[in-house]
């Protein structure tokens, strides 16, 4: 009887482990998001790292980070909904654009927690999630930016066995996500399964558990 019971947890866990909403919504939260105000004398990068309602999790919490929006980034199709996003062939990568302050956080403290927040080894794919739209990818704005993370993932590369893949890449025009992923994992962290088993362990590892 316990076998039959834990085989069929294995059975549910890549179920309740993606990153995908499992019930129906008002067409509003289908609206996209406004895309993110920047002061004047910030700066904006747009970050890959696998599933977006994680990153963003992380990032919102950071002082000197004064946005976080999921969004996509890096395809062919204007204006692409989640659903297309899912299919693999719209190109884009599921991101967070990161609005901060450079006086408060450092470009390299940005992309440090970046490296920390997945697993950059691992090719279009951040365990249960699958495909390029989680692929590991920096999107940067600026020559300075673009030397930034080179220099960043040789370095990180030291803390890793495997070669990092990240790509990286010039800052294509970002498409914010549907309302529904903005403050996902803040909103369903007490009755969604991925929130709980994949995102609340991460921000528990990093002391972002707030």
């Amino acid at each position: 009887m316990k076998r039959r019971r834990l085989l069929a947890l294995l059975l549910l866990l890549p179920a309740i482990a993606s990153c995908e909403p499992k019930k129906a919504m008002p067409e509003e939260a289908k609206q996209p998001a406004p895309a993110p105000k920047v002061p004047e004398g910030s700066e904006v990068i747009t970050l890959g790292a696998g599933c977006f309602w994680c990153i963003e999790a992380a990032y919102k919490q950071l002082d000197g980070v004064q946005a976080a929006v999921s969004g996509y980034m890096g395809g062919t199709v204007a204006k692409p909904t989640y659903e297309q996003i899912c299919t693999g062939t719209t190109g884009h990568a599921e991101v967070v654009q990161v609005v901060y302050d450079p006086k408060k956080i450092s470009s390299e403290k940005i992309l440090a927690w970046f490296w920390d927040l997945h697993d950059p080894t691992t090719l279009n794919r951040q365990g249960a999630d699958v495909g390029t739209q989680y692929r590991s990818a920096i999107f940067y704005n600026s020559d300075a930016q673009k030397a930034l993370a080179e220099a960043s993932k040789k370095a990180a590369q030291e803390n890793f066995k495997d070669p990092i893949v990240t790509e990286i890449t010039k800052a294509s025009e970002f498409y914010p996500a549907e309302n529904y992923h903005q403050d996902y994992y803040f909103q369903n962290k007490s009755k969604n399964g991925y929130c709980r088993l994949v995102i609340e362990p991460k921000l528990k590892k990093l002391k972002l558990d707030h």
